[in-house]
């Protein structure tokens, strides 16, 4: 067994123009953790996930994929990923879900879970719809594969954006503010179906304004402050003992209700 991690950021730098919003962050997620990034708008949680990811170039630091670092040409402001291929294979082992579901609103549910995998991958057609409809009924909306998804509820656009996720069989999944567009009745369809994730040793990072999931779901949860880590740890400690000034503040304030 590798103890090598499935995701590892050294000394991330993010800036545009010449605002910095992440500072140098290490965060490391090994096969089966949950990792929830916590913290105010605008400290940087959901920009650390997209750079993970590749979808924003960070300035500085290096992001390891299982132990293989991202090649990058260029420094600072001008530093992109050197290899096309790289950055697609990173990409496609590390699915994204995001705020706003990002459905394909011309195609079905079924067809939106199983397209990545037919174009990216060039999986076998039926394959994928095999597996896109087990996926489907594994987040609990098996029986809306034909329906367009105009005609979800929230809840269930964001379930199909996650069974689109893992359709694509990826290493980790990577969660930014993934309830925050529900209401909190659809919020809870959501959330049971990420515990459910969790409970089966995915390996997920979850940018959330949910402390309760955070604290639930996570193994390790990091507090953001103006892009640079304040406080991390275990839930029960940062939850039930925070260190910090700001990460206690940050909590009556958010865990008030």
């Amino acid at each position: 067994m590798t103890d090598t991690p499935v995701l590892e950021i050294r000394n991330l730098h993010k800036q545009y123009g010449n605002l910095e919003v992440i500072k140098g962050v290490d965060i490391t997620a090994h096969r089966g953790d949950v990792v929830s990034l916590i913290g105010s708008s605008g400290s940087g949680k959901s920009t650390i996930l997209r750079c993970a990811n590749l979808l924003e170039d960070s300035q500085k630091g290096d992001i390891l994929f299982k132990g293989e670092g991202v090649h990058w040409k260029g420094t600072g402001l001008g530093r992109h990923p050197a290899d096309a291929k790289q950055v697609l294979r990173i990409r496609t082992n590390l699915s994204m879900v995001f705020q706003q579901f990002n459905l394909w609103s011309h195609m079905t549910i079924l067809q939106n879970v199983m397209e990545a995998p037919v174009t990216v991958l060039g999986r076998d057609k039926a394959e994928a719809e095999q597996a896109a409809r087990g996926y489907l009924d594994k987040v609990g909306i098996g029986d809306k594969c034909d329906v367009y998804p105009a005609m979800l509820s929230g809840g269930q656009q964001q379930r199909a954006a996650i069974a689109r996720a893992l359709c694509m069989e990826p290493e980790a999944l990577l969660f930014d503010e993934p309830t925050s567009a529900l209401d909190p009745e659809l919020e809870q369809e959501v959330v049971k179906v990420i515990k459910d994730l969790a409970s089966e040793g995915r390996t997920m990072l979850i940018v959330t304004h949910d402390m309760k999931m955070a604290r639930d779901v996570s193994n390790h949860v990091v507090f953001l402050h103006q892009g640079l880590i304040e406080e991390e740890g275990a839930p029960d400690t940062l939850f039930g003992a925070p260190k910090s000034e700001r990460l206690r503040g940050f909590l009556s304030s958010t865990m008030a209700d």
